[in-house]
């Protein structure tokens, strides 16, 4: 694959504007930046949750995908007109979902984030992946997003909750429950 990347410096982005993946320039502020900088923020917080001993090998699995899918995500995200996510992905997020959720008992409470180290890791990445959907949702509102890109981000934040779940249970065997009567 040869080297991508001989110069990680460039000064380019010095004037405050930072460089497309078309080659054109644009705010390092802008709704799109913004968008898949914050795609960029989730998919560090999932690889904390995978930094952990704790995460089964089926979850595992499902998150290393996760991380390649918003590698691509970002990067239609930073091409504007570039197709990447598809409705497979979206797909096998609901599978997933579905299996890990399969085994869990029902929810009659709220979950506070937490639980064991990984779950509470997941419940953070679970959040950062809303606000990234929030941002692809603004930037939707003024350019062209894809709304296969804006129903990933929903359904990955779904996901993330059903494994901080499953994570909290693997690891401490408990979640932590809302109580609003905790005197």
């Amino acid at each position: 694959m040869g080297n991508r990347l001989s110069k990680i410096y460039t000064r380019t982005g010095d004037d405050g504007t930072t460089g497309l993946g078309d080659g054109s320039r644009t705010p390092k502020d802008s709704g799109r930046v913004e968008a898949y900088g914050t795609v960029d923020e989730a998919n560090s917080a999932i690889g904390i949750v995978l930094a952990s001993d704790a995460v089964p090998a089926d979850v595992r699995r499902c998150l290393v995908d996760v991380q390649h899918d918003l590698f691509e995500l970002g990067g239609e995200l930073c091409i504007p007109g570039h197709s990447a996510v598809t409705e497979s992905f979206i797909d096998r997020l609901e599978t997933d979902l579905d299996a890990f959720n399969q085994d869990l008992p029902s929810l009659k409470e709220f979950i506070l984030p937490g639980g064991s180290q990984a779950a509470a890791a997941c419940h953070l990445a679970r959040t950062i992946v809303r606000r990234a959907e929030r941002r692809a949702y603004t930037l939707a509102n003024v350019e062209d997003v894809r709304p296969e890109v804006v129903k990933y981000l929903n359904r990955l934040s779904d996901l993330l909750f059903v494994v901080a779940r499953v994570l909290a249970r693997a690891e401490s065997g408990e979640e932590v429950l809302w109580n609003r009567d905790r005197s």
